[in-house]
């Protein structure tokens, strides 16, 4: 039964429609969660309790929702207790959960060649951001990087990308069936993968396009902080606008404790925001990394 918080936040008791394990310890985990599934953006993520018996939640980034049938999809890596104790969860089971919490992704349709820049468990709102750019005038380019195998199956992609490396064709399917374009990253010698780092093949895609075509891109990135900083720099380079998703531990996830701080430079100078409720996602240029 969900109780209302706030007007956006929702308290709610999801069930486990599905649970998938993948390679690396990762899961897909999607649940019937109506209320914040109503509510979700890309970019804002759910606390989730992972066991009765343990009290601390943890964070969780929302990957797809579908406010009409009530599903959320999360993705995590079991790294440590808590979403180990996640991971042992079963259909059926029901999960308390707090969201959609979080200041989510700002799409500018005014710049709709949108660079998805995802790094391992970082991928998630990548795929909640294509999915709301199925439709209408986007041109969307995913570019998603992971050193473990990646949580789906990764197929020869049928969708050209011009200036993309010969023989980098490996994608995911699911942005496949949904037209828009991807290509992956790893240093793990995967096949048709990029052999190096996802802005590494971001800055080989940028160089290819003209004035015109690059003044219609934006970059959206999650993913871990040397990764963020490497595609802040990338935006500055290029002069593009630049939003990133930051990761950090939270403990309480609403705003009240400011243990997931970071350093941002404001008008008035530089200050500490909670990634949480002010984030999670900034403007690159702001983030002090």
């Amino acid at each position: 039964m969900g109780a209302e918080s706030r007007n956006t936040l929702m308290v709610e008791d999801a069930r486990v429609l599905s649970h998938d394990a993948f390679p690396g310890d990762q899961f897909v985990m999607r649940v019937q969660s109506p209320k914040i599934a109503a509510l979700a953006k890309p970019g804002s993520f759910v606390h989730i309790r992972c066991s009765d018996s343990l009290e601390m939640r943890r964070p969780l980034s929302i990957m797809r929702s579908n406010a009409n049938t009530g599903w959320v999809d999360l993705l995590y890596k079991a790294t440590g207790f808590g979403t180990q104790q996640l991971s042992q969860r079963q259909v059926g089971d029901n999960l308390s959960m707090i969201g959609p919490i979080g200041t989510p992704f700002t799409l500018n349709p005014e710049r709709p060649r949108a660079l998805l820049i995802g790094g391992g468990v970082g991928i998630p709102p990548m795929v909640f951001i294509a999915s709301e750019m199925q439709s209408g005038d986007w041109k969307p380019l995913a570019i998603l990087g992971s050193e473990v195998p990646f949580p789906f199956t990764a197929e020869p992609s049928r969708t050209l990308v011009p200036g993309m490396p010969d023989g980098v064709i490996a994608c995911m399917p699911l942005l496949e069936q949904w037209g828009i374009p991807s290509r992956l990253t790893s240093l793990q010698g995967y096949p048709g993968c990029h052999e190096g780092y996802v802005t590494d093949l971001a800055n080989t895609w940028l160089e290819t396009l003209n004035d015109e075509q690059r003044a219609e891109v934006a970059i959206y990135a999650c993913g871990p902080h040397p990764m963020l900083k490497a595609v802040a720099q990338l935006a500055q380079t290029w002069s593009l606008p630049c939003q990133v998703s930051l990761e950090e531990f939270m403990a309480c996830a609403v705003g009240g404790c400011a243990g997931c701080t970071v350093e941002i430079v404001t008008d008035s100078g530089s200050a500490m925001k909670r990634v949480c409720v002010d984030g999670p996602v900034f403007n690159a240029a702001t983030v002090v990394f």
